[in-house]
């Protein structure tokens, strides 16, 4: 097994984990097999009870884990799916030595950081990576050099370059070049953040520089000269309009190359299509425009794998797009936001937690209905669509969920029943993958070209089963099941384009390969205009 260690310097933010995945698609453009591993240095066992400020999106396993938004990142670059065992957290570390040490298994001795979490660190990693059947394992160490809750898990990856074998591991150091007031690239940041690195027993094997423009040969000179490295190991990662032009700037800077070389790989294959796909998204023209209703509007990775998600369906389309990112508080209290709507080719209401901003999507909704807009409602964008239809369309005045209203009249939308009596919040929604059933002649299985399919959850309410009659009856077809008894789709046929999913199918999304209902969006914007 071949291990290439990710870490980051100077500050938070610089793209550690888009330059792990790029390195990872250039690595199996060349024929090899490649997984990838995410350290969280958080002492949350997940990411599943973070706030979307936090860390950004909470993104979804096919097994239900709950992880760090960089493992999405991975998934669609590697076109592969990861199990939660990929995203290891001092949490989960330390929850698994206390467990050992409970049991009796370290034989009456003291635990300490070295050997015993230093050792369960290195065993997880070598565990993951040989499951994996991969060739190279990528492993992002979260944070920057130096942050103290770090030390362990850059400790073990010091122990692990001396146990293995001389050409099976390398380590990637990003870090930043700025510009000072008169343009010029600085390099003490980078200076300095290369010297914490051998402090600590890690000396860097290449530089991945971040900076806005391509770096200078006096540049590259002096940190090659200050950090250790060669010249052709110090890589200029400017900035470039798209995340997926990336693996074409570190490929064309010979990264991927260089590392070959240090782990003595040759080439087994040349794989074009990232390269074809990337030429394909930079030619298209035309564009639709929408609108997402949200509550994370001024953060946007609180939705990265939506925005990704239309870009591969837009890329498949053919067609660019331009989302606006509308605050759901904003629609409920300004008439005038709700009639701007009028302006999109179509409206999003994406999955969400709280009571915060419910009306305001409510009422979002319930514009997209009437004046026949393409809407696509994800997770509670489904739940609240049924709401709206449930009080204004069935009559059932004050419907609800029991999430916001636990003394609604209507409780059309409820908590699940084996979701009633838990305590703990953390891994103990409905998580991960689950089948559904399409019904015949509907939108659903038309979009999907399939009776059944398979896609990721993460809620805990959903339609109340003793409403479904009374709300078809009306003209809302519930069009995919799971079990015969959980509703996974509920669409409006007589409507241009009314999609709703109880399941998140951005998290499946692909470049090449794009969720069905996204493609769908995008096409039925598109015939809108």
């Amino acid at each position: 097994m071949k291990y290439i260690v990710v870490t980051g310097g100077v500050m938070s933010g610089l793209g550690k984990g888009i330059t792990t995945a790029s390195i990872g698609r250039n690595l199996k453009n060349k024929g090899y097999r490649v997984t990838a591993i995410k350290i969280d240095p958080y002492i949350n066992i997940d990411a599943g009870t973070m706030s979307p400020y936090q860390h950004g999106e909470v993104y979804v396993l096919k097994d239900g884990g709950e992880v760090d938004l960089d493992l999405g990142n991975y998934e669609r670059f590697l076109d592969t799916e990861l199990t939660h065992d990929h995203n290891i957290t001092t949490g989960k570390i330390y929850n698994s030595v206390i467990s050992k040490e409970r049991r009796g298994e370290y034989l009456g001795k003291t635990v300490q950081i070295i050997p015993h979490v230093t050792n369960e660190i290195k065993d997880w990693i070598r565990d993951v990576a040989s499951d994996s059947g991969a060739d190279i394992c990528l492993i992002e160490v979260g944070g920057t050099i130096g942050d103290i809750e770090s030390m362990p898990f850059l400790e073990a990856l010091r122990q692990m370059h001396r146990e293995e074998p001389e050409d099976n591991t390398i380590f990637v150091h990003v870090t930043l070049v700025p510009l000072d007031a008169q343009g010029e690239q600085k390099t003490k940041p980078t200076q300095h953040s290369t010297r914490d690195m051998r402090e600590l027993g890690l000396a860097p094997n290449v530089v991945v520089a971040r900076c806005e423009e391509p770096l200078l040969e006096s540049t590259i000179s002096k940190i090659s000269l200050f950090s250790d490295v060669p010249e052709e190991a110090v890589i200029s990662a400017n900035d470039v309009e798209d995340i997926y032009e990336v693996p074409l700037m570190l490929e064309k800077e010979g990264l991927t190359n260089y590392l070959m070389k240090m782990l003595n790989l040759n080439k087994i294959t040349e794989d074009t299509s990232w390269n074809e796909m990337v030429s394909k998204m930079k030619s298209i023209t035309g564009e639709v425009k929408f609108a997402i209703i949200g509550k994370y509007t001024h953060l946007g990775d609180s939705y990265i794998s939506i925005r990704e998600a239309l870009k591969h369906a837009a890329i498949e389309s053919g067609c660019n797009f331009k989302s606006t990112w509308i605050d759901a508080e904003l629609i409920n209290r300004d008439s005038d936001a709700l009639e701007n709507l009028s302006d999109y080719d179509g409206i999003l209401v994406p999955g969400g937690f709280g009571e915060r901003g419910i009306e305001g999507k409510i009422k979002a909704i319930q514009y997209a209905r009437e004046h026949d807009i393409p809407y696509l409602g994800l997770c509670l964008g489904m739940q609240l669509s049924v709401i709206e239809f449930a009080r204004n369309v069935v009559g059932l005045e004050n419907a609800n969920s029991t999430e916001f209203d636990p003394y609604t009249p209507h409780p059309v939308i409820d908590i699940l029943p084996e979701q009633k009596d838990l305590v703990n919040m953390g891994a103990t929604m409905r998580l991960g993958t689950y089948e559904a059933c399409l019904k015949q002649g509907t939108l659903a299985q038309q979009i999907y070209s399939a009776d059944e399919i398979v896609e990721r959850h993460r809620h805990r309410y959903e339609v109340n089963p003793e409403y479904i009659e009374k709300i078809e009856k009306h003209g809302m077809i519930f069009s995919a099941m799971n079990n015969g008894k959980r509703m996974e789709i509920a669409e409006i046929p007589v409507k241009k384009f009314f999609f709703t999913s109880q399941f998140h199918p951005e998290f499946t999304s692909r470049p090449g390969h794009p969720s069905p209902p996204f493609k769908a969006f995008i096409e039925a914007m598109m015939d809108n205009k």
